[in-house]
């Protein structure tokens, strides 16, 4: 058995698609090190600059001598939030986040993966059927291989696709779901938000979005493309994740009084796991109540955001989207870890993002930009990365 193992990762190497872990350290802001060399991290997903804030930090721990520092800082829950593992502090958090996003309920899960594969998989059965975009996230795929209902794709942002599917279904299942992420993790586009809401309401379909790359960065308190767009209130099923603008870990979704009641007692990832930290579900509230006055944050990252992608076009490069993150397509795979490195030794943390992670034949850089960047940080970059791609064209 090890020998094939051996053969599969030979493999890996030889395609350009082996990866490994890094092990970062001295992070300040929107600088780590590495392997002894400092960099500026264009591959976290920090997006508001708040995991590497060590004055927001001192802020949060400034109540450590408390009485109730185990309840508030302790490390282990020891216990499932079905048997003793439950602490005020979740239930407050979900409070705020029903009354901020104004619907019936909310609960949270350990992580955005637990969420999607606990969330489908616990409200459908047979006879259901999943409809979900080519390019949704793969914990959402993970989860609908999970669930007993069918499941079909529709491709990427397509909604004349999807609504032929939907033409398909009628009277031919019980529930459907139409599963959407906003903000596309790899590309940095965006989802018509506003489209999906008019086809599940033509269809009688439920819609399930999950904001993880959106919330903290858009709308005016910052709850996601679903406040931007206006579209909440028409959401099914809302879920959002603190591992990423929130600088945390955890996830939430927002959904109707009964679904949160039956997720309770029917979701396999939120029974059998261990609840979060109290420290954790503690920084995530007050990371939230924070996060809802961060506007010029939001804006100034739109900036940058903005200007990058100039940058990389008017240097011929190809890229996409509209939001803080930027990618820039390479294609084959070896040539992608090759120009990793080149701009490694320039400065830039840069990995390169490969099948399976995206389609064959679209390698990419995925710059991820963060709030406590400067334009003065970025400037430069655009040039650098057309120079070294010339040269390895070469």
């Amino acid at each position: 058995m090890s020998i094939e193992y051996d053969e599969s990762l030979e493999h890996l190497r030889k395609s350009g698609r082996f990866r490994e872990l890094r092990p970062l350290a001295d992070r300040s802001g929107c600088r780590v090190t590495w392997e002894g060399k400092r960099y500026l991290n264009l591959t976290s997903n920090d997006y508001l600059g708040l995991a590497g804030n060590a004055r927001i930090l001192r802020r949060f721990y400034s109540d450590i001598g408390n009485d109730d520092f185990i309840d508030t800082y302790g490390l282990g829950t020891a216990s499932s939030r079905l048997l003793t593992g439950d602490v005020p502090a979740s239930h407050t958090l979900e409070e705020e986040l029903m009354r901020a996003y104004e619907r019936p309920a909310a609960l949270l899960f350990n992580s955005g993966y637990h969420a999607n594969i606990g969330i489908l998989p616990a409200l459908l059965s047979k006879g259901d059927l999943v409809v979900s975009d080519k390019l949704n996230h793969a914990s959402i795929h993970d989860g609908m291989q999970l669930c007993r209902a069918e499941h079909r794709r529709y491709r990427h942002c397509d909604y004349s696709h999807l609504q032929e599917i939907l033409e398909e279904a009628k009277g031919r299942y019980g529930r459907v779901v139409i599963v959407s992420e906003s903000v596309f993790s790899m590309d940095g586009d965006v989802a018509d938000l506003r489209r999906l809401v008019a086809l599940k309401k033509q269809y009688g379909a439920l819609l399930y979005v999950d904001e993880a790359h959106a919330i903290g960065l858009y709308g005016q308190k910052g709850l996601g493309k679903a406040e931007e767009f206006g579209v909440i209130g028409d959401i099914d099923l809302l879920v959002g994740t603190f591992g990423k603008a929130y600088a945390s870990v955890g996830a939430f979704v927002v959904c109707s009084a009964s679904v949160r009641d039956y997720l309770i007692n029917h979701s396999r990832s939120l029974i059998f796991t261990t609840a979060l930290p109290p420290v954790v579900t503690h920084w995530n509230l007050f990371i939230f109540r924070k996060i809802l006055e961060m506007g010029d944050q939001r804006e100034h990252l739109a900036g940058i955001a903005a200007k990058l992608r100039r940058s990389l076009v008017e240097n011929g490069l190809t890229t996409s989207g509209s939001t803080n993150i930027v990618p820039v397509m390479i294609g084959d795979n070896q040539r992608a870890v090759d120009l990793a490195a080149a701009m490694q030794d320039e400065g830039y943390l840069i990995f390169p993002v490969r099948p399976p992670t995206v389609p064959e034949g679209t390698a990419r850089f995925r710059l991820s930009l963060t709030a406590d960047m400067l334009w003065q940080d970025l400037e430069q970059l655009a040039g650098s990365i057309r120079m070294h791609k010339d040269r390895n064209q070469a």
